[in-house]
């Protein structure tokens, strides 16, 4: 078998229905019964739901868990490079030949009926969980949660909610309140759930659901708190306090999810060797990453040269927050989003520590924003911009003219996807 045999299957599956995105369960809950309902047969799910932060928390309790020996399953979207990203078992990106069958089979119980890629892609996912052991399975949300394809488990031994902002607002809604409405449709009766920093207008939402539910809540500066002290990042909650390396990943931001993932371990048992293991070895890419070799390494030539895949207000928020910690130079962006997002609102924090903006459409994606039509926004955020044909040219004139820049490739994970497959 080689690679093409799945992406055949994915493609097939595209075309299963109309929509890229239709929230309901009921085709999910029709594929699992015809399937003997893997959900149920899978290791302690912990579920994963949010506007920011969502792959980052996951990350770092899989590496907390995986740092005290513990097998872990994984399930996250979009990906970035290839599909099988999105599947990891027991540790491991699962297969080429595994992913063939298990696709084929879910493709071949669907019996043609209507169902989105992301349903029958989930539920692909779920059934190789169900057929590996493992210790736990962490499962991200893709959109939402409440209707999203994953909220599927009757009882998951936890729920997290990440921080939430506006996004996605055609399809959970136009304000926070409902957006977190949507996000809180993980809770489960009795279940715990960790929550990261929310707007109060979002936790008075998270917190009204959990109460009708019965769900005991592990909220940040409730039951638990943050922050960085002598370059050591200090936890402290009801069980005492946490002296602990700042997380692998960048940015000020990521303290945040650092300490969700903590108080997730927390609440699972875990102590100190697990959360310092979550700082420590978690990685994930296109999350303020650095590029280190590769084609487009070669045209940055001396220029620093990072990818981040954030795509919306709150992320712009963020990338800014990051850069102006870095040691001091001029900063250029290249930057890639699609026509759903809030270009300007992530590009006005971005204004304020960039030199200039190098509008691209993102390659093979039919919902790109228009090259042009990112500069214009960029022009009205206060950022100087151009266009280029692709990345690479991009690079090339940034290059030549500030020979010692910091290059950011930024604007959408589907760019961020682009460049690591080119730059592989």
């Amino acid at each position: 078998m080689n690679e093409a045999t799945s992406d055949v299957i994915l493609a097939r599956m595209m075309a299963l229905h109309p929509k890229i995105i239709d929230l309901t369960l009921d085709r999910v809950w029709r594929l699992l019964a015809a399937l003997d309902h893997p959900e149920r047969k899978l290791p302690p799910v912990i579920h994963i739901a949010g506007t920011n932060g969502k792959g980052s928390t996951q990350a770092m309790i899989r590496a907390g868990l995986e740092g005290v020996g513990k097998s872990v399953h994984a399930y996250t979207s979009p990906h970035l490079a290839r599909f099988h990203e999105r599947i990891r078992l027991a540790g491991t990106l699962i297969s080429e030949t595994h992913l063939t069958e298990i696709l084929d089979e879910c493709y071949a119980a669907n019996s043609g009926e209507n169902i989105t890629y992301f349903e029958i892609t989930t539920v692909a996912g779920l059934l190789a969980f169900a057929r590996t052991p493992a210790d736990y399975t962490l499962l991200e949300v893709g959109l939402g949660g409440r209707l999203d394809a994953t909220n599927v488990i009757d009882k998951p031994a936890l729920t997290v909610i990440t921080p939430i902002s506006v996004d996605h607002e055609q399809y959970l809604g136009d304000t926070l309140e409902k957006i977190a409405a949507e996000k809180a449709g993980i809770l489960k009766r009795g279940v715990p759930c960790v929550v990261g920093p929310q707007p109060e207008e979002a936790l008075d939402v998270i917190e009204a659901t959990a109460a009708r539910l019965g769900v005991p809540l592990l909220a940040h500066g409730q039951h638990w708190h943050v922050f960085e002290e002598r370059g050591r990042l200090i936890f402290q909650d009801e069980h005492g306090l946490l002296d602990l390396p700042l997380p692998n990943l960048l940015g000020a931001h990521q303290m945040q999810n650092a300490a969700a993932a903590i108080a997730a371990l927390r609440a699972l048992g875990y102590g100190e060797t697990a959360c310092e293991a979550a700082m420590t070895n978690a990685n994930w890419p296109a999350r303020m990453q650095r590029l280190k070799s590769g084609p487009l390494i070669k045209a940055a030539g001396p220029a620093e040269l990072w990818l981040d895949g954030g795509h919306n207000p709150a992320a712009g928020d963020a990338l800014a927050e990051v850069l102006k910690s870095l040691s001091p130079r001029p900063t250029h962006l290249i930057c890639g989003m699609l026509n759903t997002k809030d270009v300007g609102g992530y590009l006005r924090p971005l204004a304020e520590v960039a030199s200039s903006l190098t509008a691209v459409s993102i390659p093979g994606e039919a919902n790109t924003l228009p090259a042009e039509t990112t500069a214009e926004a960029a022009e009205k955020a206060g950022l100087q911009s151009s266009t280029a044909p692709d990345v690479e040219a991009a690079i090339n004139s940034i290059a030549k003219r500030a020979p010692n820049a910091r290059i950011l490739i930024c604007g959408s994970l589907y760019l961020a996807g682009t460049v690591l497959r080119e730059n592989g």
